[in-house]
């Protein structure tokens, strides 16, 4: 089956999951950018929403490298979020969220302060450190994100229809891999996707960086992206691990894996129930990735609200994990081989 022939498909799905395809631009609160070193192998996405929106959090992994995750808790004061970051290079990763800062300050965007302002900026990192170069995203990469986001919010504003997002290698996905329950060249090449439905005005989208130590599996149940056996076929979780050592890592081990992903919505939400969503579509990663939430994981998913369509939350869960379940899919189906790994691409004929 040629790769345009299943990505059609792959879009199918989503129209028979309740609602009806939409694009980004349907979601005008928030800005979207990418920046990445190709040749480091990591790069970071950023979510810009310059007025504010409501934003919670669900880690499920049990190795996250995670900023500002506390405040978002419902009982805490803060209410409004200016940017999620998304970014490779583990914990050295996070200093991309401080050049995401800056350029908010710059803008006068966050909470008004006398003469400073004071953007919230929320974010998780994966590892990808195995990969290209030994780098990560730093202050500069993240103010380029940054800048991006902005732009692409900007031209919405100005009513402009924006281009799609690009997928696969880019930001946060550049260096992202799955399958790695055996040896490290065993392993696949995935990325960065994305998937956006509608029901009336109620818009729902995921972002999501595939970097899971499980396999990948479409719509359908097939194992896309995982383990390769002789470098042509996917073999299926359990066949892995019975070839595998997979074990419980020790405290010492660095978190090696982690998908990371942002749930946009037009709806309006408090902290609470931002939170929920983002424990639900959780349901996602577990219909699509096998195994995942492992101690090596840092699994994180971010619900991000403009706050501007009345909605039961219910009904922004259910079509959050159904847009998510398709960006994991996006995610790997749009990858390209790098870094001497191959990727789904590569094995279709």
């Amino acid at each position: 089956m040629k790769q345009e022939e299943t990505r059609s498909n792959l879009e199918s799905d989503v129209c028979l999951s309740g609602g009806t395809l939409a694009g980004l631009t349907d979601l005008g609160a928030f800005g979207i950018g990418h920046a990445q070193s190709k040749e480091a192998g990591t790069g970071c996405t950023v979510v810009v929403a310059p007025k504010g929106a409501t934003c919670g959090v669900d880690v499920r992994g049990g190795g996250p490298a995670t900023r500002e995750t506390d405040l978002l808790k419902p009982e805490n004061m803060i209410e409004q979020v200016h940017a999620v970051v998304l970014s490779g290079g583990s914990a050295f990763g996070l200093e991309a969220s401080c050049g995401v800062m800056d350029t908010l300050a710059e803008r006068r965007i966050g909470f008004e302060l006398g003469s400073a302002y004071v953007p919230i900026v929320v974010g998780a990192c994966l590892f990808d450190l195995l990969v290209g170069k030994p780098e990560h995203p730093d202050k500069t990469m993240g103010a380029q994100a940054a800048e991006a986001a902005l732009a692409q919010w900007e031209a919405k504003q100005l009513g402009k229809n924006v281009s799609d997002l690009e997928q696969g290698n880019v930001g946060a996905g550049t260096g992202a891999t799955v399958g790695k329950l055996l040896a490290p060249e065993a392993a696949m090449k995935s990325g960065f996707g994305y998937a956006c439905t509608k029901v009336d005005d109620l818009v729902v989208a995921a972002l999501v960086a595939v970097n899971a130590l499980g396999h990948v599996r479409d719509m359908q149940g097939n194992w896309i992206a995982g383990c390769l056996h002789e470098g042509a076929t996917v073999l299926s979780p359990e066949e892995a691990i019975r070839l595998s050592t997979f074990a419980s890592p020790s405290e010492s081990t660095p978190c090696t894996n982690t998908t990371i992903g942002v749930v946009l919505t037009n709806a309006k939400l408090t902290k609470a129930q931002a939170t929920k969503i983002a424990s639900t579509t959780h349901d996602a990663y577990a219909r699509a990735i096998k195994p995942v939430h492992t101690s090596n994981d840092g699994d994180t998913i971010f619900t991000f609200a403009s706050g501007e369509v009345e909605s039961m939350p219910d009904t922004v869960a259910f079509l959050a994990t159904e847009a998510m379940q398709q960006a994991i899919i996006n995610a790997v189906t749009n990858a390209q081989g790098a870094y001497g790994l191959k990727a789904p691409c590569n094995l279709l004929s």
